[in-house]
């Protein structure tokens, strides 16, 4: 295998692919759906720092400090940080009933 083809080709980051309000949502919308709490952090870190930490972490009322440990590999996120980042992203989250377990109801 020639290395010299794989160093030139083009770094894949997803931060370089959320240019829109529907490529963020899709995004999110797929991550969601795997349900991993961990995956949905890094993903919405992906999206903030596509926009910019500080003005995100301003929006959001916490320090870009604060921001940066909640959505890290490590973070835990409260709920209230959560809210806040999806609300200076000019997201928002629904509800609807589960399809995957339908007795559930």
């Amino acid at each position: 295998m020639d290395m010299r083809k794989i160093d030139a080709l083009e770094k894949w980051d997803v931060q370089n692919r959320l240019n829109t309000p529907e490529d963020i949502a899709a995004y999110l919308e797929a991550v969601f759906e795997d349900g991993d709490p961990k995956l949905m952090t890094a993903a919405l870190g992906d999206i903030a720092k596509s926009k910019g930490m500080a003005n995100v972490a301003r929006e959001a009322g916490v320090t870009r400090e604060a921001l940066y440990r909640a959505l890290s590999k490590t973070g835990d996120p409260r709920l209230s940080t959560l809210l806040g980042v999806m609300k200076a992203l000019g997201l928002e989250i629904s509800v609807k009933p589960s399809t995957r377990n339908p007795e559930a109801a």
